[in-house]
């Protein structure tokens, strides 16, 4: 693809409307992570399947000619989730005095990275949201530094860091206003 492709984007708040699209993309988007047992399908699946039951869960999809090519997903926190308790240093209550919304997957086929593709799917994403700030975990080194540093040029910064899981790497925390 030389050019951008005409997406379209969906937005969903029930998890069992988009799940199987979700598991889809996942598994191209994380395929040469995908014998990892934190980045195995199943491992995923049960991460969405906890998030799509709790509290402000949202999913965006981009679709194009109907398949599905990339996609963000999240839901709401609040001070004392376990989001904020896993997080050196412990996070300022400027960030959790108020519900924020955790970014908890963004993925992008590889044929339509680059494409903008995935800031499309983010702003979708926040656009349709009311919480003052958006906060997302990164892998330092996921593209040799690239995703990080994409993600600070759409204006997050560094607040911490996070191991979620015994299986997880340690990632870092970022947050940004959605305002």
């Amino acid at each position: 693809m030389t050019s951008a492709p005409a997406i379209e984007l969906r937005s969903f708040t029930d998890l069992d409307a988009v799940r199987g699209d979700l598991l889809d993309v996942y598994a191209e988007v994380r395929a040469p992570l995908l014998h990892l047992a934190n980045y195995a399908v199943s491992s995923f699946g049960e991460r969405v399947d906890r998030h799509g039951a709790e509290d402000g869960f949202q999913a965006v999809l981009a679709y194009e000619d109907g398949h599905p090519v990339g996609y963000a997903y999240g839901n709401r926190i609040e001070d004392g989730d376990r989001y904020w308790q896993r997080m050196d240093p412990a996070p300022s209550e400027k960030y959790t005095a108020r519900a924020a919304v955790a970014l908890k997957e963004i993925g992008v086929r590889p044929a339509w990275r680059g494409l903008g593709v995935a800031r499309r799917v983010h702003d979708a994403f926040l656009a349709s949201r009311d919480e003052p700030y958006a906060t997302l975990m990164v892998n330092p080194a996921a593209g040799d530094g690239k995703v990080h540093a994409l993600y600070q040029s759409w204006g997050y910064v560094d607040l911490g860091h996070s191991q979620p899981s015994p299986a997880s790497p340690r990632l870092t925390v970022m947050i940004r206003s959605t305002v």
